[in-house]
């Protein structure tokens, strides 16, 4: 079994270079849309909290990436995703096809909504 990160930086550290590469794509677009966002672990991945709030998950399996936005925002996005493996608060990829940035920011910014009760 592998250690339990401490840290986002030694997760992705321990990642193969493709899923790095794209979950740390997919970190930059989340930092873009929620501006001021923090680093964190929850569950042995990353994650990252926004104004005190968990606000989105990402994580690498061994054959897939994955982000985590809710439900919420998936349902919202729901023709969007239509290419990609959805479950209720999940989304799957492949890491040589990252999702768009600009998804991944409308995402954030539905689950931002979300949040303040605004959906």
């Amino acid at each position: 079994m592998r250690k339990a990160p401490k840290t986002v930086t030694s997760y992705l550290a321990s990642l193969s270079a493709d899923k790095r590469a794209a979950l740390k794509k997919l970190r930059a677009a989340v930092y873009k849309a929620a501006p001021g966002a923090e680093d964190g672990i929850s569950y042995q991945i990353p994650a990252v909290r926004f104004r005190g709030r968990w606000l989105v998950g990402y994580a690498a399996a061994e054959n897939h990436c994955s982000f985590f936005p809710g439900a919420r925002p998936i349902a919202v996005h729901k023709g969007e995703l239509a290419s990609y493996k959805t479950s209720k608060g999940t989304i799957r990829f492949q890491p040589d096809k990252p999702l768009p940035a600009s998804l991944v920011r409308k995402l954030v910014k539905t689950r931002i909504a979300e949040i303040h009760g605004h959906l």
